[in-house]
Order: C-alpha cells, then sequence, then structure tokens
C-alpha cells in the first residue's frame, strides 16, 4: 500500500467514496504537436508515453486527468493501452465541452447532442464498456482561452446531469468557470471538483479556492507549473536553491501547502522529471520560503 504522505496526503471528494492521493498526474503532455498545433497527433515516443503512466500508477498515483480533445483522440489510447483494464482505486477524470479544428484549434462543443458523444467517446476510447460502465469523473469545460466567462451554464450541465442520471457519469465537475457560475451549477447538480488556471504566479483564484475548501469541493490547478510558458521567477528559484530543490518542485509544494483541497495533476511525458515532481510532495517549505514566494503572485496579479 502507498504511504500517502509521500503523494501529500489524501483528499475525499464530496459525496462520494473517491479518496485521491494530492499528486496526481495530467497526461496532456503525452500527445505530440506539430509546428501551429500543440496537444496534437501521437507522441513523439510512444514506448516512453506507456512507461511514464505505468511509474505514475506504481508510483502510487490514483488520479489521473485526461481528455478525448488531447490528441484528439490520441491520449486517451494510450491511457488504455498503457493501464486496461484500470487497476481498483485508479480514478480517471475528463473534460467535454470542446472539440478540435484540423487547424489544431480549440471550439466550444457544448450542445446536448455534442455532450452525449463526448462522454461516449471518452468511454470507447478509454475502453471502458458503454452499457455498464461510466466516466468516473467528467468535468463540463466552459471558458474561453484560459479564463472564465460569465454565460450562463444551465443548459450544458443539465444535459450533463441527465447522462448522470443515465449511469455514463458517475461524477461531475467543472473546468475554467467563476465561482458566480459554481453558485448556479450547485442548484442543478452535485459539484465535486473545479478546474480552473492557478499557480504561485496567477493567484485570481485565491478567494475562490478558500471557498471551495469551505465546501469540501476539490480545486485542481491547471497548469501547476506555467502550461506553455513555464514559470519564471527569481523568488522561486532563490527558494529552490535554499532548499537543494528544483524551482518546479518549490512550485508544486506550494500549492500541496496553499489549501488541503488542492489536488495537483502536473503533466510530463518523461519518466524521470515524474519522479521529481512526486517527490516534491515531500518537500517542506518554511515560514520565510513561503513568505518570499507568496510575493511572487502579489507582484503578478
Amino acid at each position: 500500500m502507498t504511504d500517502s504522505t509521500k503523494l501529500g496526503g489524501t483528499f475525499t471528494l464530496p459525496g462520494t467514496n473517491i479518496t485521491l492521493h494530492r499528486m496526481g498526474y495530467g497526461a496532456m503532455q503525452l500527445a505530440g504537436s506539430e509546428p501551429g498545433k500543440l496537444v496534437w497527433g501521437p507522441p513523439r515516443d510512444r514506448a516512453a508515453a506507456l512507461a511514464v503512466l505505468r511509474e505514475a500508477v506504481a508510483a502510487g498515483v490514483n488520479h489521473i486527468d485526461t481528455s478525448d480533445f488531447y490528441g484528439p483522440y490520441v491520449v486517451n489510447k494510450i491511457l488504455r493501452e498503457a493501464l486496461h483494464p484500470y487497476p481498483a482505486g485508479l480514478t480517471l477524470v475528463t473534460k467535454i465541452g470542446f472539440l478540435r479544428g484540423e487547424d489544431g484549434s480549440w471550439y466550444p462543443a457544448q450542445s446536448a447532442a455534442e455532450l452525449t458523444a463526448a462522454v461516449e467517446s471518452n468511454l470507447r476510447n478509454l475502453g471502458l464498456d458503454q452499457s455498464t460502465g461510466a466516466l468516473d469523473v467528467v468535468n463540463l469545460r466552459l471558458g474561453a482561452a484560459h479564463g472564465p466567462n460569465e454565460d450562463s451554464l444551465e443548459a450544458p450541465l443539465t444535459a450533463l446531469a441527465e447522462l448522470q442520471q443515465k449511469g455514463l457519469v458517475r461524477h461531475i465537475g467543472l473546468s475554467t468557470v467563476s465561482e458566480k457560475q459554481y453558485e448556479e451549477a450547485r442548484a442543478i447538480a452535485p459539484i465535486v471538483c473545479i478546474q480552473n488556471l492557478y499557480n504561485v504566479a496567477h493567484r485570481e483564484d485565491d478567494a475562490f479556492v478558500d471557498r471551495l475548501a469551505k465546501d469540501g469541493v476539490a480545486y485542481v490547478p491547471y497548469f501547476p507549473l506555467g502550461g506553455f510558458t513555464p514559470l519564471q521567477a527569481g523568488e522561486l528559484n532563490e527558494v529552490a536553491a535554499s532548499l537543494g530543490a528544483t524551482p518546479m518542485q518549490v512550485a508544486l509544494a506550494w500549492l500541496l501547502h496553499r489549501s488541503p483541497n488542492i489536488l495537483l495533476i502536473p503533466g510530463t511525458s518523461s519518466v524521470g522529471h515524474l519522479r521529481e515532481n512526486l517527490a516534491a510532495a515531500s518537500l517542506a517549505l518554511p515560514a520565510e520560503a513561503l513568505e518570499k514566494l507568496d510575493e511572487i503572485g502579489a507582484v503578478k496579479q
């Protein structure tokens, strides 16, 4: 049995029996890329992609974030090849609400028919039996680019809730939403997690994180290390040097310290980098380090 303290402890999604180690894994980077097309096509090294997934699970990771629009359709198929039949206790969290254009673009696909097709596609590509299976958690991805809008989510969330009632989805989360949209959502269906842009340098959701912690809802920051533009800050480098860690390990450790409802899904296509990320869960941050790191967000806001 994995020592949960080595993976940041645990958090139980509200209203469920799903207890997750706080250090998880994001599968987005397993897809390839082409000029002008990020998260597109097959991986450069398929064997390495399979190895990363298997190493993550062997290390005790029981929360993997994925989506059919990674690739598109590529990453879920790699997950299936690497891990199916899925081990007991492994929770797969996928996202729907967008599709990919041939030019690599991302565009909303949030009608009832589009959401139904997306759930069925995720089930199929993950190798789950559509007649008896269900997706563990499905995040309804809203917003634009990497920030929320204030559009009503009643219609798409109602459609997703109906798929939950049909047994195709076990639990529902939201991605790229505002606190106002979260309030609207709670009247439609139970929400177990929020996935928004947040890291030590991008702290617009500070109050939202605290609100969700009071509600017992998980907050899952995407781009915890800056995403396509890696975090760079003198304070981050200084703290890392003082602790004998990498700046990215410090950034992850800060998030784990920030609030007990934060679950991490850093992604990588390298086993070595995966091990570095997981080791961040054991990194202690002294008070003076936390004070210095908090200055990063204060400057960036």
